[in-house]
Protein backbone atom coordinates (compact mmCIF):
# COMPACT_ATOMS: atom_id res chain seq x y z
CA UNK A 1 0.00 0.00 0.00
CA UNK A 2 2.58 2.32 0.91
CA UNK A 3 4.76 4.07 3.50
CA UNK A 4 3.26 3.99 7.26
CA UNK A 5 4.64 6.24 9.93
CA UNK A 6 3.27 5.93 13.16
CA UNK A 7 2.95 8.61 16.11
CA UNK A 8 2.23 6.90 19.02
CA UNK A 9 0.81 9.85 21.40
CA UNK A 10 -0.46 9.58 25.01
CA UNK A 11 -3.99 9.39 23.86
CA UNK A 12 -5.36 5.57 23.98
CA UNK A 13 -5.64 5.28 20.05
CA UNK A 14 -2.36 6.34 17.56
CA UNK A 15 -2.91 8.02 14.42
CA UNK A 16 -1.08 7.39 11.51
CA UNK A 17 1.02 8.89 8.59
CA UNK A 18 0.58 7.74 5.27
CA UNK A 19 1.96 7.63 1.55
CA UNK A 20 -0.86 7.54 -1.01
CA UNK A 21 -0.11 4.91 -3.65
CA UNK A 22 -2.21 3.13 -6.79
CA UNK A 23 -3.35 -0.18 -6.67
CA UNK A 24 -4.35 -1.30 -10.50
CA UNK A 25 -8.29 -1.90 -9.75
CA UNK A 26 -11.10 -3.30 -12.23
CA UNK A 27 -14.60 -1.65 -12.06
CA UNK A 28 -16.48 -3.35 -9.29
CA UNK A 29 -20.28 -2.82 -8.97
CA UNK A 30 -22.04 -3.55 -5.95
CA UNK A 31 -25.53 -5.51 -6.47
CA UNK A 32 -28.50 -5.06 -4.01
CA UNK A 33 -29.64 -8.72 -3.06
CA UNK A 34 -31.93 -10.44 -0.15
CA UNK A 35 -31.12 -13.20 2.36
CA UNK A 36 -33.35 -16.51 1.14
CA UNK A 37 -33.01 -19.38 3.37
CA UNK A 38 -31.24 -22.52 1.62
CA UNK A 39 -34.90 -24.25 1.04
CA UNK A 40 -38.32 -22.48 1.55
CA UNK A 41 -41.76 -24.45 1.22
CA UNK A 42 -45.53 -23.61 1.27
CA UNK A 43 -47.77 -25.71 2.91
CA UNK A 44 -51.32 -26.03 1.64
CA UNK A 45 -54.06 -27.62 2.20
CA UNK A 46 -55.47 -30.84 -0.08
CA UNK A 47 -58.69 -31.77 1.92
CA UNK A 48 -61.66 -29.10 2.88
CA UNK A 49 -62.01 -28.14 6.60
CA UNK A 50 -61.19 -26.93 10.15
CA UNK A 51 -58.03 -25.94 11.50
CA UNK A 52 -57.59 -28.27 14.82
CA UNK A 53 -54.48 -28.13 15.40
CA UNK A 54 -51.11 -26.27 14.97
CA UNK A 55 -47.74 -27.25 16.58
CA UNK A 56 -46.11 -23.93 17.36
CA UNK A 57 -45.19 -20.17 16.38
CA UNK A 58 -42.84 -18.67 13.96
CA UNK A 59 -39.43 -19.03 14.67
CA UNK A 60 -39.72 -22.76 16.07
CA UNK A 61 -37.45 -25.50 15.31
CA UNK A 62 -38.65 -28.98 14.19
CA UNK A 63 -37.47 -32.27 12.68
CA UNK A 64 -38.05 -34.12 8.99
CA UNK A 65 -41.18 -36.01 9.35
CA UNK A 66 -42.63 -33.89 12.66
CA UNK A 67 -46.67 -32.99 12.38
CA UNK A 68 -46.36 -29.08 12.01
CA UNK A 69 -50.68 -28.80 11.18
CA UNK A 70 -53.79 -30.77 11.25
CA UNK A 71 -57.55 -30.42 9.65
CA UNK A 72 -60.24 -31.65 11.42
CA UNK A 73 -61.16 -35.27 9.76
CA UNK A 74 -64.32 -36.44 11.54
CA UNK A 75 -65.78 -36.99 8.38
CA UNK A 76 -63.04 -38.58 6.58
CA UNK A 77 -62.93 -41.48 9.64
CA UNK A 78 -66.49 -41.95 8.96
CA UNK A 79 -66.70 -42.26 5.74
CA UNK A 80 -62.96 -44.59 6.18
CA UNK A 81 -65.49 -47.02 8.43
CA UNK A 82 -67.95 -47.09 5.05
CA UNK A 83 -65.98 -47.71 2.95
CA UNK A 84 -64.52 -50.84 5.73
CA UNK A 85 -67.71 -52.21 5.79
CA UNK A 86 -67.82 -52.23 1.83
CA UNK A 87 -64.58 -53.64 1.38
CA UNK A 88 -65.70 -56.44 4.02
CA UNK A 89 -68.97 -57.00 1.96
CA UNK A 90 -66.94 -56.88 -1.48
CA UNK A 91 -64.77 -59.32 -0.38
CA UNK A 92 -67.34 -62.11 0.80
CA UNK A 93 -68.92 -61.93 -2.38
CA UNK A 94 -66.06 -62.68 -3.97
CA UNK A 95 -65.24 -65.34 -1.52
CA UNK A 96 -68.78 -67.06 -2.47
CA UNK A 97 -68.75 -66.26 -6.07
CA UNK A 98 -65.29 -68.32 -6.26
CA UNK A 99 -67.02 -71.15 -4.35
CA UNK A 100 -69.78 -71.59 -6.69
CA UNK A 101 -67.36 -71.29 -9.56
CA UNK A 102 -65.27 -74.53 -8.01
CA UNK A 103 -68.40 -75.87 -7.40
CA UNK A 104 -69.83 -75.65 -11.09
CA UNK A 105 -66.35 -77.37 -11.79
CA UNK A 106 -66.10 -79.94 -10.32
CA UNK A 107 -69.98 -81.12 -9.99
CA UNK A 108 -71.97 -79.31 -13.21
CA UNK A 109 -75.48 -78.69 -12.74
CA UNK A 110 -75.93 -79.71 -16.28
CA UNK A 111 -74.86 -83.32 -15.06
CA UNK A 112 -77.37 -82.66 -12.00
CA UNK A 113 -80.20 -85.67 -11.49
CA UNK A 114 -82.68 -82.88 -10.71
CA UNK A 115 -81.76 -80.17 -13.47
CA UNK A 116 -83.71 -81.84 -16.05
CA UNK A 117 -86.67 -83.62 -15.05
CA UNK A 118 -88.51 -86.09 -17.57
CA UNK A 119 -91.70 -87.79 -17.95
CA UNK A 120 -91.37 -88.80 -14.13
CA UNK A 121 -89.29 -91.70 -14.40
CA UNK A 122 -87.17 -92.53 -11.94
CA UNK A 123 -84.11 -89.69 -11.97
CA UNK A 124 -81.41 -92.31 -12.61
CA UNK A 125 -83.49 -93.91 -16.06
CA UNK A 126 -84.66 -90.16 -16.39
CA UNK A 127 -80.82 -89.30 -16.47
CA UNK A 128 -79.68 -91.73 -18.83
CA UNK A 129 -81.95 -92.31 -21.03
CA UNK A 130 -84.34 -88.66 -21.45
CA UNK A 131 -80.83 -86.26 -21.73
CA UNK A 132 -79.43 -89.46 -24.23
CA UNK A 133 -82.52 -88.74 -26.72
CA UNK A 134 -83.01 -85.07 -25.82
CA UNK A 135 -79.34 -84.35 -26.86
CA UNK A 136 -79.91 -86.85 -30.29
CA UNK A 137 -83.45 -85.27 -31.13
CA UNK A 138 -81.62 -81.43 -30.71
CA UNK A 139 -83.80 -80.45 -27.45
CA UNK A 140 -81.14 -80.23 -25.61
CA UNK A 141 -77.06 -79.80 -25.67
CA UNK A 142 -75.33 -80.56 -21.95
CA UNK A 143 -71.54 -80.00 -23.13
CA UNK A 144 -72.95 -76.21 -23.94
CA UNK A 145 -75.27 -76.16 -20.85
CA UNK A 146 -72.32 -76.68 -19.17
CA UNK A 147 -70.05 -74.13 -20.62
CA UNK A 148 -72.56 -71.91 -20.31
CA UNK A 149 -72.17 -72.16 -16.65
CA UNK A 150 -69.33 -72.17 -16.13
CA UNK A 151 -69.02 -69.14 -18.37
CA UNK A 152 -71.71 -67.98 -15.93
CA UNK A 153 -70.07 -68.63 -13.02
CA UNK A 154 -66.55 -67.87 -13.89
CA UNK A 155 -68.28 -63.57 -14.76
CA UNK A 156 -69.97 -63.44 -11.52
CA UNK A 157 -65.70 -64.05 -10.30
CA UNK A 158 -64.45 -61.74 -12.13
CA UNK A 159 -67.37 -59.05 -10.92
CA UNK A 160 -66.98 -59.63 -7.89
CA UNK A 161 -62.58 -59.01 -7.80
CA UNK A 162 -63.81 -55.34 -9.83
CA UNK A 163 -66.12 -55.08 -6.64
CA UNK A 164 -63.24 -55.30 -4.30
CA UNK A 165 -60.87 -53.28 -6.30
CA UNK A 166 -63.28 -50.45 -6.29
CA UNK A 167 -63.79 -50.94 -2.22
CA UNK A 168 -59.64 -51.08 -2.03
CA UNK A 169 -59.48 -48.12 -4.04
CA UNK A 170 -62.06 -46.08 -2.22
CA UNK A 171 -60.28 -46.93 1.10
CA UNK A 172 -56.99 -45.95 -0.38
CA UNK A 173 -58.44 -42.28 -1.48
CA UNK A 174 -59.77 -41.80 2.05
CA UNK A 175 -56.23 -42.97 3.53
CA UNK A 176 -54.24 -40.26 1.14
CA UNK A 177 -57.52 -37.62 2.05
CA UNK A 178 -56.54 -38.30 5.82
CA UNK A 179 -52.34 -38.22 5.04
CA UNK A 180 -53.52 -34.60 3.41
CA UNK A 181 -55.10 -33.40 6.33
CA UNK A 182 -52.10 -33.60 8.14
CA UNK A 183 -49.19 -31.00 7.38
CA UNK A 184 -45.60 -32.83 8.18
CA UNK A 185 -42.19 -31.27 7.86
CA UNK A 186 -40.58 -32.26 5.00
CA UNK A 187 -37.37 -31.58 6.40
CA UNK A 188 -35.69 -30.09 9.27
CA UNK A 189 -36.21 -26.27 9.43
CA UNK A 190 -38.24 -23.29 11.06
CA UNK A 191 -41.84 -22.42 10.77
CA UNK A 192 -41.26 -18.93 9.46
CA UNK A 193 -44.98 -17.69 8.73
CA UNK A 194 -48.52 -18.51 9.87
CA UNK A 195 -51.25 -18.00 7.53
CA UNK A 196 -53.99 -19.57 8.83
CA UNK A 197 -54.94 -20.05 13.08
CA UNK A 198 -56.76 -23.15 14.72
CA UNK A 199 -60.47 -23.12 14.34
CA UNK A 200 -59.73 -21.35 10.86
CA UNK A 201 -61.60 -23.14 7.74
CA UNK A 202 -60.12 -23.95 4.66
CA UNK A 203 -60.30 -25.21 1.43
CA UNK A 204 -58.33 -27.28 -1.11
CA UNK A 205 -55.00 -24.86 -1.82
CA UNK A 206 -55.65 -22.70 0.68
CA UNK A 207 -51.90 -21.50 1.67
CA UNK A 208 -51.31 -22.98 5.37
CA UNK A 209 -47.95 -22.66 6.53
CA UNK A 210 -44.35 -21.05 5.36
CA UNK A 211 -41.46 -23.58 6.19
CA UNK A 212 -37.71 -22.81 5.68
CA UNK A 213 -34.06 -24.70 6.24
CA UNK A 214 -32.43 -21.62 7.58
CA UNK A 215 -29.14 -23.61 9.27
CA UNK A 216 -27.51 -22.60 5.91
CA UNK A 217 -28.81 -19.15 4.33
CA UNK A 218 -28.53 -17.28 0.48
CA UNK A 219 -28.42 -14.14 -1.16
CA UNK A 220 -30.50 -14.13 -4.44
CA UNK A 221 -29.84 -11.16 -6.35
CA UNK A 222 -30.67 -10.26 -9.79
CA UNK A 223 -27.36 -9.75 -11.60
CA UNK A 224 -27.43 -7.61 -15.10
CA UNK A 225 -26.74 -9.51 -17.67
CA UNK A 226 -23.17 -7.67 -18.81
CA UNK A 227 -22.11 -9.20 -15.02
CA UNK A 228 -22.93 -12.63 -15.58
CA UNK A 229 -19.56 -13.26 -17.93
CA UNK A 230 -17.47 -12.17 -14.12
CA UNK A 231 -19.49 -15.14 -12.46
CA UNK A 232 -18.53 -18.71 -12.88
CA UNK A 233 -20.77 -21.72 -9.95
CA UNK A 234 -18.38 -22.28 -7.19
CA UNK A 235 -16.17 -18.91 -7.56
CA UNK A 236 -16.24 -16.39 -4.55
CA UNK A 237 -17.49 -12.79 -3.93
CA UNK A 238 -17.38 -10.06 -1.76
CA UNK A 239 -20.72 -9.34 -0.04
CA UNK A 240 -21.94 -6.98 3.00
CA UNK A 241 -24.53 -7.80 5.25
CA UNK A 242 -26.95 -5.38 6.67
CA UNK A 243 -26.46 -6.62 10.21
CA UNK A 244 -23.65 -4.68 11.89
CA UNK A 245 -22.27 -3.49 8.36
CA UNK A 246 -20.75 -7.29 8.43
CA UNK A 247 -18.09 -8.11 5.53
CA UNK A 248 -17.59 -11.90 3.92
CA UNK A 249 -17.72 -14.34 1.37
CA UNK A 250 -20.07 -16.07 -0.49
CA UNK A 251 -19.61 -18.75 -3.15
CA UNK A 252 -21.98 -18.86 -6.24
CA UNK A 253 -24.19 -21.64 -6.02
CA UNK A 254 -26.81 -21.02 -9.16
CA UNK A 255 -27.16 -18.92 -12.07
CA UNK A 256 -30.50 -19.22 -13.76
CA UNK A 257 -30.10 -19.82 -17.53
CA UNK A 258 -32.52 -17.58 -18.69
CA UNK A 259 -32.52 -13.79 -18.14
CA UNK A 260 -35.08 -11.73 -17.29
CA UNK A 261 -37.04 -10.22 -20.59
CA UNK A 262 -38.38 -6.93 -19.47
CA UNK A 263 -35.42 -6.56 -16.96
CA UNK A 264 -32.38 -7.94 -18.60
CA UNK A 265 -31.41 -9.58 -15.43
CA UNK A 266 -30.16 -13.11 -14.42
CA UNK A 267 -30.64 -14.21 -11.30
CA UNK A 268 -28.19 -15.44 -9.37
CA UNK A 269 -27.80 -17.49 -6.10
CA UNK A 270 -24.90 -17.05 -3.24
CA UNK A 271 -23.80 -19.88 -0.61
CA UNK A 272 -23.14 -17.69 2.86
CA UNK A 273 -20.61 -19.36 5.50
CA UNK A 274 -22.65 -21.15 7.86
CA UNK A 275 -23.26 -18.80 11.14
CA UNK A 276 -23.49 -15.75 8.71
CA UNK A 277 -25.82 -13.58 10.50
CA UNK A 278 -29.15 -12.09 9.93
CA UNK A 279 -31.85 -14.09 8.60
CA UNK A 280 -34.10 -14.89 5.55
CA UNK A 281 -35.56 -11.08 4.22
CA UNK A 282 -32.68 -8.93 5.25
CA UNK A 283 -30.36 -7.11 2.59
CA UNK A 284 -27.56 -7.46 1.59
CA UNK A 285 -24.60 -6.23 -1.22
CA UNK A 286 -23.14 -8.51 -3.45
CA UNK A 287 -19.89 -6.87 -4.99
CA UNK A 288 -19.29 -8.01 -9.10
CA UNK A 289 -15.89 -7.35 -10.88
CA UNK A 290 -17.09 -5.86 -14.27
CA UNK A 291 -14.95 -7.93 -16.66
CA UNK A 292 -16.00 -6.09 -19.61
CA UNK A 293 -14.39 -2.61 -17.78
CA UNK A 294 -9.89 -1.89 -18.36
CA UNK A 295 -8.33 -2.05 -14.67
CA UNK A 296 -6.68 1.74 -14.27
CA UNK A 297 -4.34 2.36 -11.41
CA UNK A 298 -6.68 4.06 -8.36
CA UNK A 299 -5.74 5.48 -5.29
CA UNK A 300 -6.14 3.28 -2.43
CA UNK A 301 -6.61 4.33 1.18
CA UNK A 302 -7.37 2.96 4.53
CA UNK A 303 -11.22 3.17 5.24
CA UNK A 304 -10.52 4.65 9.33
CA UNK A 305 -8.77 7.70 7.13
CA UNK A 306 -12.08 8.95 5.99
CA UNK A 307 -14.54 11.59 8.35
CA UNK A 308 -17.73 12.54 7.24
CA UNK A 309 -18.81 15.86 7.74
CA UNK A 310 -22.87 15.48 7.37
CA UNK A 311 -22.84 13.36 4.47
CA UNK A 312 -19.36 14.63 2.86
CA UNK A 313 -16.22 12.19 2.98
CA UNK A 314 -13.35 13.99 3.67
CA UNK A 315 -9.73 13.55 4.31
CA UNK A 316 -6.69 14.92 6.37
CA UNK A 317 -3.56 15.82 4.67
CA UNK A 318 -0.01 17.05 5.59
CA UNK A 319 0.96 20.03 3.32
CA UNK A 320 4.72 20.49 2.58
CA UNK A 321 4.38 22.53 6.05
CA UNK A 322 3.55 19.49 7.95
CA UNK A 323 0.42 20.91 8.44
CA UNK A 324 -3.05 19.27 8.32
CA UNK A 325 -5.34 20.02 5.71
CA UNK A 326 -8.97 18.81 5.22
CA UNK A 327 -9.61 17.40 1.61
CA UNK A 328 -13.14 16.25 0.53
CA UNK A 329 -12.58 12.85 -1.20
CA UNK A 330 -15.01 11.17 -3.81
CA UNK A 331 -15.35 7.61 -2.82
CA UNK A 332 -14.91 4.57 -5.30
CA UNK A 333 -15.35 0.92 -4.94
CA UNK A 334 -14.20 -0.98 -1.74
CA UNK A 335 -10.67 -1.86 -2.33
CA UNK A 336 -11.00 -5.15 0.39
CA UNK A 337 -12.57 -5.10 3.73
CA UNK A 338 -10.46 -2.66 5.39
CA UNK A 339 -9.57 0.06 1.99
CA UNK A 340 -11.27 2.05 -0.27
CA UNK A 341 -10.52 3.61 -3.85
CA UNK A 342 -10.79 7.20 -4.54
CA UNK A 343 -12.11 9.00 -7.35
CA UNK A 344 -10.82 12.24 -7.00
CA UNK A 345 -10.13 14.67 -3.82
CA UNK A 346 -6.79 13.31 -3.53
CA UNK A 347 -3.67 11.74 -5.12
CA UNK A 348 -0.59 9.67 -5.52
CA UNK A 349 1.84 10.54 -2.98
CA UNK A 350 -0.18 12.98 -0.89
CA UNK A 351 0.56 11.93 3.19
CA UNK A 352 -2.71 11.04 4.22
CA UNK A 353 -3.80 10.50 8.54
CA UNK A 354 -5.57 7.58 9.67
CA UNK A 355 -7.20 7.45 12.70
CA UNK A 356 -6.85 11.05 13.12
CA UNK A 357 -7.33 12.92 16.16
CA UNK A 358 -11.22 13.91 17.27
CA UNK A 359 -9.85 17.79 17.76
CA UNK A 360 -8.10 17.57 14.40
CA UNK A 361 -8.92 20.62 12.11
CA UNK A 362 -6.96 22.08 9.09
CA UNK A 363 -3.43 23.87 10.30
CA UNK A 364 -2.95 20.77 13.13
CA UNK A 365 0.21 20.39 12.93
CA UNK A 366 1.46 17.12 14.43
CA UNK A 367 4.73 16.39 16.33
CA UNK A 368 6.66 14.42 14.22
CA UNK A 369 9.93 13.62 15.81
CA UNK A 370 8.46 11.01 17.66
CA UNK A 371 7.30 9.34 14.54
CA UNK A 372 8.88 5.67 13.80
CA UNK A 373 8.54 4.16 10.25
CA UNK A 374 6.94 1.12 8.71
CA UNK A 375 5.56 -0.04 5.84
CA UNK A 376 2.02 -1.65 4.71
CA UNK A 377 2.24 -4.66 3.22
Amino acid sequence: MGTILTLFSSAPQAWQLMTVEAAEFGNRIKIGGTIIPYKEVTLSAQVPGRVQYIAGSEGDYFQKNNLLLSIDDDDLVAKRRAALAQLANAEASLRNARVQYSRELISPRSESLTTMPGMGLPNLFDNVFTRNMGNAMGVGNSDIERYGDLYSSGAQVKNAESAVLAARSALDELDAKLRDARAIAPFDGKLVRKMVEEGDTVQPGTPLLKFAHTQYLRIQAEVPAKLIFGLTKGSLVDVKLDINNTYTKAKVAQIYPVADQQKHTVTVKFDLPEGSPGGPGLYAEVTINDTSSVKKPVPVIPKNAVIYRGSLPIVYILDDENKARMKIVRLGSEYDKSRVTVLSGIKTGDRIISDPPKTIKSGWSPDLQNISSGSNG
